[in-house]
């Protein structure tokens, strides 16, 4: 809806700006997170810088590679303009090995670490949909509701703020339970279940989610199986006796 912003002679694309002020977002929240745990602040915005920067390269790299002739002619068209050619998947890879070997380098707590950086998650993917919003190619099925946004010319449900508030109460979540939890591991398992379980709910109304061959959404079934997950490891720390061992004293 706003793919650019016009600044004089600048025009500046929306999504690369939402993504860069998100990243701050991210690295502040996570900061802050970390410190609330009684954790290392540090060594978490180090790992929280690490793991972006791997994304962003991994995601572009891979998506060069993949559509090599297409830039093999211009070499420089690697790096600039970088508004566009990414493949996620390659990117949370790339973040997820990052992540794990800056964990096990610095000695961090697995755990623990994976409570601070809930925030810095739900917050990336609240930016992901802000810049959906903004100029991407999400949009929402055709409502008649009043708080519906016109796109195309058809009135829609705004998905990418149901995103927005799904990402906020997960946040929520993990502020009220941070200095409740009762196992390391908690935090992050509760934001996670509480966010896909409410993008469980809103990908209902996308009209553009991405389908299986038999037409099930396949964002609801990630969404599914994740908060299924995350219920069962609940489950399993929640028993009496893990409790029990949990407890201060023990």
């Amino acid at each position: 809806m706003f793919p650019t912003i016009d600044i004089g002679p600048l025009v500046l694309p929306t999504a690369g700006l939402i993504y860069i002020i998100g990243a701050w977002v991210v690295l502040s929240a996570t900061e802050r997170a970390a410190k609330r745990l009684g954790l290392n602040a540090e060594a978490t915005y180090t790992l929280v810088a690490i793991t972006m920067a791997a994304a962003f390269i991994g995601a572009r790299l891979v998506f060069v590679l993949l559509h090599w002739p297409a830039y093999q002619e211009g070499l420089l068209s690697i790096i600039w303009p970088l508004t566009s050619g990414f493949s996620w998947w390659a990117g949370v890879i790339a973040a997820v090995l990052a992540g794990i070997l800056t964990v096990r380098a610095k000695a961090m707590p697995p755990a623990a670490t994976l409570d601070a950086v809930a925030p810095g998650i739900v917050l990336m993917l609240m930016a992901v949909s802000l810049a959906d919003f903004a100029a991407g190619p999400g949009f929402g099925q055709a409502t008649t509701l009043p708080w519906a946004v016109d796109m195309f010319g058809i009135r829609r449900h705004p998905v990418q703020f149901y995103e927005l508030a799904v990402g906020a109460i997960a946040l929520v979540a993990w502020w009220r339970m941070a200095r409740k939890r009762r196992y390391d591991g908690q935090l992050f398992l509760l934001t996670v279940a509480v966010y896909t379980g409410g993008r469980l709910f809103v990908d209902a109304f996308r009209a553009n989610s991405p389908l299986t061959d038999s037409g099930y959404h396949i964002i609801q079934i990630v969404s599914l199986l994740i908060l299924l997950v995350c219920i069962y490891w609940m489950g399993r720390r929640a028993a009496p006796g893990d409790l029990a061992a949990e407890s201060p004293g023990r």
